[in-house]
């Protein structure tokens, strides 16, 4: 029966056509896509809540959170001690440096090229079988791909001339001095074979010392995605113009001491604000702190004409200038006047408390015009929005860093954005749609809203980015009282530990599988106490258990990843990190225990994928171009 195509499909199929020419190139297209259905899935690596800590995100980052190490252990278990099998994993992790410490021993270095250089290729053979041919010669670094190729997928069962020209190829890398290229080459190709697509839930910046190397890290990698947390929207909003978000993004870099990074990695000079500091809180002992006061009385100032522009953000509590008392030395909060450890705030202006004062206007302008022109901070941002969503969802997963805002009930809690109503995914999308804006738009009110719609996404009451009822910033830093320093989350953290809820969100995303998961950032799993980060029966897993060094007291560890392959789920938990020198020097490997908390039956194959799902619909498309090719509908264009 002569299969019948419409006009629009015919059309559509015209332009299919210019890409498959011929009838065999429709053939053999669709063999290669069916075969690549039966491959197993890619491993998925999921990080987040980096907050600056370089060498720490770095170091997990090469060793795939276990996964090379057992790859190492996979092949050479049982023909190498533990120590020759950690030497090689140094080397994959860190093969520049590394190769530089081999080099200083007293070894035969020829016959520990031909050694190593054979162990690599075993390794990256077996790394590589899950993939076509196809697509690790395209992961090969181009100036090795051909001889790499050659070496890689060696058959087991060689004759003696091809074990003979495998063994040439090696001599000849060595005598000719290209071993270490040869070296690097095979080590970059390890690791991108081992994780074939990196997940960063949220917060690269803050608190550590460098997210700026952390993000020139993430611009190299293959294939990456960002979820943005709050402390990633705070740097897009200073850059997209946000005073109130500068302020903040400076006060945070001088309280957790990471000047350099902001001087050195961004120029942005903060000489202008020291000297006004220096000058001007004369109460405080150190010029760290003086200049913390500084920033921060600008800080509140700034925030405080974003809300008082903004009622609909219902922040008014937040709104504290105006309630110091000078002559007690006291500041009523929620009603309740407390005493101040401080009421040294020389320039506030009791009549006008929210102004900057002329001096502060100065300091705001040069900010703002470095914040303006540091090419490498708006090379970041940009990369952040390029690869960056507020959430995603990725094979039947969700992925979000906050939360999604809900009531103590369970339903989800209502907003008003630009004058709609919005809850649960219509919440999340305005909100990234209002972040886009803050930084693209060209139109001027709607750009400032937008701006100041960056600062309500950092620490907004009903932000699913913050996820907290108020910000105590100003209470930490002036009011004894502790009781003042709580900052009570949403409902949502308690209720994530019910299936039913967790269902009701994947639903929400039009995610209804029973293998779909919530994947969550921002909160520290409290390891210490006996938290668990794997929640409400495996629909739910917090993956922010401490990487940041200033939590791990609190914690009780050094940070949460996930891996997901063909096999199932397993949540990975990390001790501190020693330092780059010790992994290098001594082949210390970050302590890590690795669980799984979802085995599948059956593996995980492409066909199960997102991919798989877009390959399908490939399919489909040219067996429709094949039919019509066959009964003569479209002519192929590569007939003579």
């Amino acid at each position: 029966m002569t299969q019948e195509f419409s006009r629009e499909e015919l059309r559509y199929l015209k332009l299919l056509a210019e890409q498959y020419p011929t009838v065999q190139d429709v053939c053999t297209e669709i063999i290669n896509l069916k075969a690549i259905l039966n491959l197993p899935k890619g491993t998925e690596h999921f990080m987040s809540d980096l907050h600056g800590e370089y060498e720490a995100f770095t170091h997990i980052l090469h060793n795939c959170s276990g996964v090379i190490r057992e790859k190492v252990d996979l092949v050479f278990r049982g023909l190498l001690t533990e120590d020759q099998r950690s030497e090689i994993c140094t080397l994959i992790y860190y093969p520049e440096q590394k190769l530089k410490v081999v080099k200083q021993e007293p070894i035969d270095l020829d016959e520990w090229y031909r050694t190593t250089l054979l162990q690599l290729i075993e390794i990256a053979q077996l790394v590589s079988s899950k993939y076509t041919r196809s697509k690790v010669r395209k992961a090969m670094p181009e100036d090795f791909r051909y001889i790499m190729d050659e070496l890689i997928h060696t058959q087991s069962h060689a004759d003696d001339n091809q074990r003979m020209y495998h063994s040439k190829i090696i001599d000849t890398i060595i005598s000719i001095q290209n071993a270490d290229e040869f070296i690097i080459a095979l080590t970059v190709l390890i690791k991108r074979l081992a994780v074939d697509r990196l997940h960063i839930v949220g917060d690269i910046f803050d608190r550590g010392p460098r997210p700026d190397s952390i993000m020139d890290l993430l611009m190299e990698h293959h294939a990456v995605d960002i979820q943005w947390g709050n402390h990633d929207i705070l740097w897009m909003g200073a850059a997209a113009g946000s005073e109130a978000c500068m302020a903040t993004v400076v006060k945070n870099s001088v309280n957790h001491r990471c000047l350099d990074m902001l001087e050195s990695g961004y120029g942005i000079s903060l000489r202008p604000l020291t000297m006004f500091a220096r000058d001007v809180y004369t109460d405080c002992e150190t010029t760290q702190q003086a200049v913390h006061k500084a920033i921060a009385v600008i800080m509140f100032k700034l925030e405080g004409q974003v809300i008082k522009r903004h009622p609909e953000y219902q922040m008014d509590a937040r709104l504290l200038l105006h309630q110091i008392d000078f002559e007690n030395k006291t500041v009523t909060v929620e009603g309740k006047v407390h005493p101040l450890t401080t009421a040294y705030f020389p320039t506030i202006d009791p009549a006008d408390p929210y102004a900057l004062s002329k001096e502060e206007r100065e300091i705001m302008d040069g900010l703002s015009e470095a914040f303006r022109q540091s090419a490498q901070l708006h090379r970041h941002v940009e990369f952040l929005y390029a690869v960056g969503n507020l959430y995603k969802c990725f094979n039947q997963n969700l992925l979000f860093h906050g939360c999604i805002p809900m009531e103590e009930n369970g339903t989800f809690t209502s907003i008003t954005v630009n004058g709609m109503t919005v809850f649960g995914k219509t919440l999340m999308d305005a909100s990234e749609k209002i972040a886009r804006q803050a930084y693209f738009s060209s139109e001027p009110e709607e750009k400032q809203n937008a701006c100041d719609h960056m600062y309500y996404l950092w620490c907004g009451k009903k932000s699913p980015l913050f996820g907290k009822d108020k910000m105590t910033t100003f209470e930490r830093m002036f009011i004894a009282d502790k009781d003042t320093h709580a900052e009570p989350k949403n409902p949502y953290y308690s209720l994530y530990n019910q299936e039913e809820i967790c269902k009701k969100i994947l639903q929400e995303f039009g995610l209804v599988t029973d293998f779909s998961h919530i994947i969550n950032g921002h909160v520290p799993v409290k390891v210490g106490k006996g938290e668990n980060p794997v929640k409400a029966n495996g629909r739910l897993i917090v993956i922010d258990g401490g990487f940041c060094r200033a939590y791990q007291k609190t914690t009780g560890i050094a940070g949460y990843t996930l891996i997901y392959n063909s096999h199932g789920m397993r949540i990975v938990s990390h001790q501190p990190f020693g330092s780059m020198e010790a992994a290098i020097e001594e082949n210390h490997d970050i302590e890590s225990h690795s669980d799984f908390f979802e085995t599948q039956v059956e593996r995980v194959m492409v066909m199960d994928t997102d991919i798989g799902n877009d390959l399908s619909d490939k399919i489909y498309n040219l067996s429709r171009l094949l039919a019509a090719y066959r009964t003569g509908q479209l002519i192929p264009l590569g007939s003579k």
